[in-house]
């Protein structure tokens, strides 16, 4: 997963972000910076594509590999067994 933000993070320059004051208070107010939209779009279908990508980690019950998102899903539901029965 670094090595994804890492790899796109690289990519982006200064030029790339959006400046806008907002409000964060009725006595503060401040800058906040966003990625334009052509690189926002560009980010969540890469990372959607990354989370896709197979991996090899054995299956809990069948196969030899599984999808990156799977893996987290199980990875929480495992924690969550293990907390349940603590």
């Amino acid at each position: 997963m670094d090595d994804f933000i890492i790899g796109f993070a690289d990519r982006v320059e200064a030029r790339d972000f959006l400046v806008y004051d907002e409000d964060y208070s009725s006595n503060k107010k401040g800058k906040r910076q966003y990625l334009n939209e052509q690189l926002t779009d560009e980010f969540l279908v890469e990372i959607d594509s990354y989370f896709k990508r197979k991996v090899d980690v054995p299956l809990m019950r069948l196969g030899k590999s599984q999808r990156i998102e799977t893996l987290i899903d199980k990875e929480a539901l495992r924690r969550a067994r293990m907390t349940k029965s603590n």
